[in-house]
């Protein structure tokens, strides 16, 4: 649809953000996952949902502008309206890091080889009609637990589905995302289309300055995407607490980019085509104002302004959660291995971040990583799961 097209009718504004909010979190995965594995499909994909965010966009602003009748209604509808921009930012964001892919811009080959650190791959694919998949539900594959590859998303007819549930059946010719590690979506992959899955080739880099810059590149992706997480949780449980990680993480952000500048620039000098190095200057630059609209989301928290129900209770409707949760001593995780207390497993909650208590960050934290009293943990998953979290860290409340 031509955003043009879009004439004024009314809708609901928390079914708007719901999708809004859902599309920019896919939109985040799909582009990195595009310039990561050079899939000029998956790009273009960004660039369709991209088109669906300017219509939902339009229609929430509309909305809003009819909704504001005195000084009281704007004064609460302005953060609503910076949630809208914000997420629209993210989506401009990541159709540019899919045009990196479609223009042939390019990125060293070295980014491949930061692949299993940077992000669970993904992939899409379409339903064979003779797939064991075809017609079934998600719950009935319980395709997550049994293979450790997830479907984010899919596309049937033209409309997108974002975040599935257990009661979402997959027909032949959907187009489906598949999420997970290389090793896990091979046979998945191969079960949907009937054919081979064959991953990128990894070329790791012999330039220490360019290995510093993708590092970078990788270490920028996963805060900004934690950024967002964490906003959309300040604005869900007005917590202050929540929006000043947000900005601890945009100002980290910001300072990651200017060492990845001074790098890019020394590495430029050792490489045999510097106009390669183009792709990670659009990458780095898309990321932080990633992390910028995340911040614009958590604007309001911040400025002692009330979230507006609407928001509120878009963000709740989404099928996870972000939760902050503290570590105390004595508690039966602390001194503990994410691993070793099987958290995921036992609680359904994903670790996205550790908080050290001398103010470091654990991004994307392994089965590995020891948790400490005085820790703070940010989580994502359900309610229920969030509880559980709590009991095995001490913290009374989750939700505060």
């Amino acid at each position: 649809m031509d955003p043009g097209d879009v004439e004024y009718e009314p809708v609901s504004v928390k079914n708007v953000l719901v999708e809004m909010k859902d599309t920019a979190e896919l939109l985040i995965d799909l582009s990195y996952s595009a310039v990561l594995h050079g899939s000029d499909e998956v790009a273009a994909e960004v660039l369709e949902l991209e088109e669906r965010m300017d219509v939902l966009q339009l229609q929430a602003r509309m909305s809003l502008l009819m909704a504001a009748r005195s000084p009281e209604d704007a004064e609460g509808l302005a953060p609503v309206l910076g949630v809208v921009g914000a997420a629209e930012k993210i989506s401009d964001a990541a159709g540019d890091i899919a045009k990196i892919v479609l223009q042939d811009i390019g990125v060293p080959e070295a980014m491949r080889a930061a692949i299993p650190e940077a992000v669970e791959t993904v992939v899409r694919g379409q339903i064979d009609s003779a797939s064991d998949y075809a017609g079934r539900t998600l719950g009935d594959l319980n395709l997550e637990t049994e293979t450790g590859v997830r479907v984010i998303a899919l596309r049937r007819a033209g409309d997108w589905v974002a975040n599935p549930d257990r009661d979402t059946t997959l027909d032949a010719d959907d187009v489906v995302l598949l999420r997970g590690t290389e090793t896990a979506l091979s046979p998945v992959y191969e079960t949907v289309t009937g054919d081979t899955y064959t991953p990128p080739d990894s070329v790791p880099s012999s330039i220490d300055d360019l290995d510093r810059a993708v590092d970078s590149i990788v270490l920028m992706k996963n805060m900004s995407e934690l950024a967002v997480d964490l906003a959309y949780g300040s604005v869900l449980f007005d917590s202050e607490g929540v929006a000043e990680e947000v900005v601890e993480l945009e100002a980290e952000v910001d300072a990651l980019k200017s060492r990845f500048e001074a790098w890019v620039l020394r590495a430029a000098g050792r490489v045999e085509d510097p106009i390669t190095l183009r792709g990670l200057v659009h990458l780095a630059s898309a990321t932080e104002v990633i992390s910028d609209a995340a911040l614009e989301i958590s604007e309001g928290v911040l400025r002692g302004l009330d979230t507006h129900p609407v928001v509120a209770a878009a963000v709740e409707e989404s099928d996870e959660v972000i939760v902050r949760v503290g570590v105390r001593a004595g508690s039966h995780l602390a001194g503990a291995s994410l691993g070793e207390l099987e958290v995921k497993t036992e609680t359904g909650m994903r670790v996205i971040a550790v908080r050290r208590g001398d103010g470091d960050w654990v991004v994307s934290p392994g089965p590995r990583t020891t948790v400490h009293p005085g820790d703070v943990l940010i989580a994502k998953g359900t309610r229920a799961g969030a509880t559980r979290l709590a009991e095995l860290t001490g913290d009374e409340d989750p939700f505060d």
